[in-house]
């Protein structure tokens, strides 16, 4: 096990600390104060940490790392097709905090907060008021899961699940081990990308404690959010044998190209994570200038598939609500 460890509360300073005003991120950049909004920050607050500012080109107001951060006047934009609620979870929450549309496998919205607020989240409307984990209803969700022998993996999710503190992880973790048909815990987080410090030896303590596998599913989108701290946190994951998977959103002027895909898959295998999922855009209302269409994506794909050996390449999938599983999308190399 790597003999260094950040602080326990290291990763909590840093939540504090996040940038919630677009002006001191824009000044902080070098960067014009006219490119952000204020109705598209009332309407979605503006929130990174500071360790994914440093990583940002001052002076380049396309740098594809603050482009998934800052409010922009498209966002205001009414777009057909886009709506609050793009994947219809609301129709797929039993319980409060518990969302099942997949038939062996459920997920647990543990937290509503997040470390960062990425302009394109199919969750930026979501309720998480009404789908608070209290003692009350995480009971509720206990005994839903108990209920249903078919499941065989918890997946926390949020929000983030990492914003919520090691010791409540814990006892959530060991709590689902105690249903005998669970398996498997997996973790979908953005946080030791965009606070690498939040990888605690208390959360890798939790996470290995209990019988559970547990599978952490990063969430990062360009090469370019990968520094050696980063790496460093992945290296404390795998270390204590947790399976460390990627999944990105495919995002217009950030990553729609086979060089950044590239990249994005080799840069994070150098440190053990294997792309999982590269997904088209949820058509969450806001987030419409982001869009790449399917045809485009699966043009990338092809091509991506003639640069890297198969293990690397990311399976391109849509949401689509209702379906029993993601919809994959395959590849084109017509013009490849």
């Amino acid at each position: 096990m790597n003999a260094y460890w950040p602080a326990p509360d290291a990763w909590q300073q840093a939540l504090r600390n996040a940038i919630t005003d677009p002006v001191e991120l824009l000044r902080q950049l070098q960067l014009p104060l006219s490119l952000s909004n204020g109705d598209a920050q009332n309407s979605f607050e503006l929130r990174v940490p500071r360790a994914l500012v440093s990583r940002m080109k001052p002076g380049n107001p396309k740098d594809p790392l603050l482009l998934q951060v800052l409010p922009s006047a498209r966002e205001m934009i009414a777009t057909p097709g886009f709506s609050n609620d793009p994947l219809a979870e609301l129709s797929t929450n039993p319980s409060a905090g518990v969302v099942h549309k997949y038939r062996d496998r459920v997920l647990l919205i543990t937290s509503g907060g997040c470390a960062i607020n990425c302009r394109y989240c199919f969750r930026r409307h979501f309720p998480y008021q009404q789908n608070q984990l209290g003692p009350e209803q995480w009971q509720r969700a206990l005994a839903y899961i108990d209920a249903n022998r078919e499941l065989s993996e918890a997946i926390l999710s949020g929000g983030d699940p990492l914003v919520t503190p090691d010791t409540r992880l814990a006892r959530m973790i060991t709590d689902l081990a105690g249903i005998d048909h669970l398996k498997r815990i997996r973790i979908h987080t953005r946080l030791p990308v965009v606070i690498p410090e939040r990888v605690t030896r208390s959360l890798v303590e939790a996470l290995t404690a209990t019988r559970l596998q547990a599978v952490v599913v990063l969430h990062c989108n360009h090469p370019q959010e990968v520094d050696d701290s980063v790496r460093t946190a992945i290296t404390r994951l795998r270390e204590a044998g947790i399976t460390v998977l990627n999944q990105a959103v495919l995002l217009r002027d950030i990553n729609d190209s086979v060089v950044t895909l590239q990249q994005l898959s080799e840069t994070l295998f150098e440190v053990g994570v294997l792309p999982y999922y590269l997904f088209v855009l949820d058509p969450v209302a806001g987030a419409a200038h982001f869009d790449i269409s399917d045809s485009e994506a699966q043009k990338l794909i092809g091509e991506l598939q003639t640069r890297l050996p198969g293990y690397l390449v990311p399976r391109l999938a849509r949401e689509i609500p209702g379906r029993p599983s993601k919809t994959l999308l395959p590849p084109d190399q017509t013009d490849v």
